[in-house]
């Protein structure tokens, strides 16, 4: 019976030398070109030039990049802006060098990055384009963007629930056995590490069992492997309290088994944490809010009330948000002294922005009808 999921996939696609190709940054990537192709259809309905998608693509990936980027450090680590001023610009690690991409973005602050930068393109527009208008279409292709974003913070294991025993709830492993695997001394003996649920019963608070499975390379004696799993694998598995419940002081069960091929294998077994996969719940979210908005629009794009979607959008979008906040755990620690955490805090005045648009929307059609 399905009990919970084993998450074990890699965030890379694959690595030349410091230079790693990630599912994130694909996802990010295809979701603006498909969110392009949308944009395209959605303004040839509606009889206007397709040069202006190619000038709102270029305006959305800046106002994005730059508004996610700076709303993480602000909202969440201010103290980078004096300590490590470099890193909140640049993608990469320099001593030593490595390709990281930018590690943490905010949505809040894509939010209003992306506010800020219809705004420049609706000003600079020649003949001006109506703010709320260009809104209104934006919007649904920024669900789409999210669910591709989200899918990706799946890949990399972030953005994780709280511990939960749900069926579905997922233990997120990879982290573990990247780390197990990159090690220094197990680039050289080990060959490959698998994760496989096993026959006891789970606990309380997502703890469930599970067995971490090393297939050590030719040539690799008893006492290497022995000695590899007292040591590397006790030592990760004590590391990451996030993702396994193993006491740093403890060795956990293991055996170490000889193959018919000669070739050692060793289990090892320990507790996983099942949470609750909150990136799906966003990215699932997202896309059924895409298609609830881009159902509204192709129906009333030609008396469209300017506002309307884009109200709808702020009002359910941020209104998830804030619920979802409950199911994960906090992304900073000062968080956990706070009542509401920052995700939430944000999300307040997003949904009363919608609201006021919304109301709007529906009062500013009765003027225009009372003025007639």
């Amino acid at each position: 019976m399905l009990n919970f999921i084993i998450w074990n996939g890699s965030p890379e696609i694959m690595s030349i030398g410091s230079f790693a190709l990630r599912w994130y940054g694909l996802l990010f990537a295809l979701g603006f070109l498909i969110c392009q192709q949308v944009l395209y259809y959605m303004y040839r309905q509606e009889g206007k030039p397709d040069r202006d998608v190619d000038t709102l693509t270029v305006y959305m990936m800046i106002a994005t990049i730059i508004g996610a980027r700076l709303g993480h450090v602000i909202f969440y680590e201010p103290t980078m802006l004096w300590k490590e001023p470099l890193s909140v610009i640049l993608p990469f690690e320099l001593h030593p060098f490595k390709f990281t991409g930018l590690q943490g973005l905010a949505s809040h602050g894509a939010a209003i990055g992306i506010l800020f930068g219809l705004w420049l393109y609706s000003r600079k527009k020649k003949p001006n384009q109506n703010y709320l208008q260009v809104l209104d279409r934006i919007v649904i292709l920024v669900c789409l963007t999210g669910c591709f974003i989200r899918l990706g913070n799946f890949f990399n294991s972030e953005i994780i629930g709280k511990p939960s025993n749900n069926p579905l709830a997922v233990v997120f492993i990879n982290r573990v056995t990247e780390s197990i695997q990159q090690d220094q001394s197990g680039k050289d003996i080990v060959e490959k590490v698998t994760v496989e649920k096993t026959n006891l019963p789970n606990g309380q608070d997502g703890r469930v069992p599970i067995n971490i499975l090393l297939l050590f390379k030719t040539g690799v004696s008893e006492q290497q492997a022995r000695s590899f799993v007292t040591s590397n694998v006790k030592y990760y598995l004590s590391q990451y309290t996030e993702f396994v419940d193993e006491p740093s002081g403890h060795t956990p069960p293991y055996d170490v088994i000889k193959g018919s091929d000669g070739n050692y294998s060793a289990f090892v077994q320990t507790f996983g944490i099942a949470r609750h996969p909150a990136q799906l719940y966003e990215s699932l979210s997202c896309l059924a809010l895409f298609g609830f908005l881009f159902w509204y629009w192709s129906r009333k794009k030609i008396n469209l009330p300017e506002g309307r979607i884009f109200g709808l959008f702020m009002i359910i979008l941020w209104t998830l948000r804030f619920a979802y906040e409950f199911l994960k755990i906090n992304q900073v620690s000062f968080e956990d002294t706070m009542t509401l955490n920052m995700g939430q805090i944000l999300s307040i005045p997003l949904v009363i922005v919608g609201v006021l648009i919304l109301i709007r929307s529906y009062q500013k059609p009765q003027q225009q009808i009372l003025d007639n």
